[in-house]
């Protein structure tokens, strides 16, 4: 089910992703996104923390993976912080980790309070730490279609991710209703999305 945009700022219009260039189109909605005040982020954040807290509330029990907000995305740190809070067995809040350029993401285990450096894209992630493998991973979106294939930063990391793993980690995408496209335009390499979350609800893809 598709919810409507319920975030209080009109959407903007969907772009033609079939039609454009995939860099220039990259940078459109980079810009489109950064530009989203801090109050408006804070609010769409919390929105969808409150999304994945009532549709997975088995995450809780789960090793699940989520990214370090940069450029205005989704900050997610709250609801991974009261997962942990609740200790249940089974739970472990990972956050990836490039090991090799054009290779495959590892995840390490991350909690409040753990000693962060940046890595080599200017993102934190955890200095030292266990690599688990994720029953789940929560992905950022650059772009988004309703058929569930993303445009995220170009490296294609987390594609080359799910397409390693086995078993393959149940995959949501998190971004707001302003990342919303026609179409991406898939290519061959680009893995869908199992759900996708933004402020406005929690949507299947429709392949």
């Amino acid at each position: 089910m598709v919810f409507g945009l319920t975030s209080g700022i009109a959407a903007a219009k969907p772009l033609a992703g079939a039609a454009a260039d995939r860099r220039a189109l990259r940078r459109m909605l980079l810009d489109r996104r950064r530009a989203l005040p801090a109050d408006l982020c804070a609010q769409f954040s919390g929105r969808i923390c409150d999304s994945l807290l009532a549709r997975f509330p088995q995450f809780a029990a789960k090793r699940v993976a989520f990214c370090w907000p940069v450029n205005n995305e989704p900050d997610l740190r709250p609801l991974v912080e009261r997962w942990a809070s609740e200790g249940r067995e089974g739970f472990a809040a990972l956050l990836p980790v490039v090991v090799a350029e054009n290779g495959v993401l590892a995840f390490r285990a991350w909690s409040p309070g753990v000693r962060m450096q940046i890595d080599r894209h200017g993102i934190p992630v955890p200095a030292c730490g266990a690599l688990l493998i994720p029953e789940a991973v929560m992905i950022p979106v650059v772009g988004f279609d309703a058929a569930g294939y993303r445009i995220g930063y170009g490296g294609g990391y987390f594609d080359r991710t799910l397409a390693a793993l086995r078993p393959r980690p149940f995959a949501v995408g998190v971004g707001f209703e302003l990342a919303r496209i026609d179409s991406v335009a898939p290519e061959t390499h680009d893995q869908p999305l199992d759900v996708m979350v933004t402020e406005a609800g929690v949507f299947q893809p429709s392949r």
